[in-house]
């Protein structure tokens, strides 16, 4: 059996966007007509030319292999060019690419993929959501109100769910890491003591931030926000200084979380080392499922759980389940519900009573719409996420939306 063809589609989803602008998705077929499901997570580039790069990366690495021979293919496509070392760019498109021999290779041998990474350990996958707002609730107030958010996470809560993540702090920026201000200290710890005080020890309480503090302005955030006993402080620094985060790390009450911008086991082994007790893999972005699979097992080691990030769409949100079904110290794993994310997999995945099933069918255990990804292309010329070029404010609520992209 070898990898043939290759067919990407860019599909955007239906507003508000939960999930992302637009949503890389691709298609692999063998010589025999198995075909093969993956999605590609990696947003700074152009979806245009990231397509590019992924033909590169497949027609370079990946044609005419054995889609079984995964740890070939990455050593290839790590390597590349003189490299070696995590590109995000590249591990981006082979991880979408790798996905989808996993879905080939479980189609190919009758079998759901997470029996082919050491069989199941989780029958279900304890889920977490991201607090939205409902229909009530306005826009932009929702985002820095405490009580609306409170109303939303008793929602969820409702709804079977047993931790919501939330990020009231302020958006990402482009500019280095930076002291909140006092405003936003004070909203982000009223929101967790709103939340805690609607769904008391019904669910667990998940501080979303993205980057974007420096390390004592982290500190001082944590401290804020410790006596609602959140479990995780998500992304407090930029990603790129593993040595600040030891320092958060040390001086946080609140667990450290990180991993949604790391791509391969060499960074995720760097944030483990320096204090992260949740890592946050990305699967679109992090190297795939057998490199997800060895962060996991790095992560055993060091006492540390893995809870799979999901901002993109359903077949990584697949991929996502399956190498949840089989790990020992899987957490739990994000959850986008919107009609989109469950139409384009035809409600092969679900969120029952806040967890989700693992699908048995072979491969991903999901059937992909493939109609439905075309009937919504992308014409836009924003990436998949774009982060803020505007100072930090010091007189005036710094507002994140959620993700929510505007529609252009």
């Amino acid at each position: 059996m070898k990898l043939t063809d290759l067919e990407i589609i860019v599909t955007a989803p239906p507003a508000p966007g939960w999930g992302g602008r637009y949503w890389i998705l691709v298609k692999l077929t063998t010589d025999t007509g198995i075909i093969g499901w993956g999605e590609c997570y990696a947003a700074s580039i152009g979806p245009q030319a990231m397509e590019a790069v992924i033909r590169d990366v497949f027609s370079r690495h990946m044609e005419g292999e054995n889609p079984a021979n995964i740890e070939l293919m990455f050593r290839r496509a790590y390597s590349s060019g003189f490299t070696q070392r995590p590109d995000l760019t590249v591990m981006g498109a082979f991880s979408g690419l790798e996905i989808a021999c996993w879905d080939i290779l479980g189609k190919d041998r009758d079998a759901p993929v997470h029996a082919l990474l050491g069989g199941m350990v989780n029958e279900r996958i304890r889920a977490y959501t991201y607090l939205y707002p409902s229909t009530i609730h306005p826009l932009p107030d929702f985002w820095i109100d405490p009580d609306m958010a409170a109303e939303s996470a008793v929602a969820c809560v409702e709804a079977g769910y047993t931790a919501v993540k939330f990020d009231p702090a302020g958006p990402y920026t482009i500019r280095a890491g930076h002291q909140p201000s006092m405003e936003d200290i004070s909203r982000s710890a009223a929101f967790c003591e709103a939340i805690r005080t609607a769904v008391g020890d019904k669910a667990d309480l998940l501080f979303g931030t993205h980057g974007q503090f420096s390390t004592s302005g982290a500190i001082r955030l944590a401290q804020a926000i410790a006596p609602s006993m959140p479990l995780w402080f998500e992304e407090p620094i930029p990603p790129d200084n593993f040595a600040a985060l030891r320092d958060v790390a040390n001086h946080s009450a609140v667990p450290i979380a990180t991993g949604e911008r790391l791509t391969t086991k060499a960074e995720f082994a760097q944030a483990l080392a320096h204090g992260a007790q949740i890592l946050q893999p990305a699967l679109g972005r992090a190297g795939g499922l057998w490199e997800a699979k060895k962060i996991a097992t790095l992560a055993e080691a060091y006492n540390a759980q893995v809870a799979p990030h999901l901002y993109a769409g359903p077949i990584e949100w697949a991929a996502n389940i399956q190498l949840a079904a089989s790990l020992p110290n899987c957490l739990m794993a994000e959850t986008i519900e919107t009609p989109f994310h469950f139409a384009l997999v035809k409600h092969c995945l679900t969120v029952v009573d806040g967890y989700i099933p693992v699908p048995t069918a072979p491969g991903l255990g999901i059937e992909v719409d493939e109609e439905l990804a075309r009937a919504h292309p992308y014409d836009g010329d924003g990436l998949h996420l774009q982060m803020s070029e505007a100072p930090i404010s010091y007189h005036r609520a710094n507002i994140f939306e959620g993700g929510a992209p505007v529609k252009t």
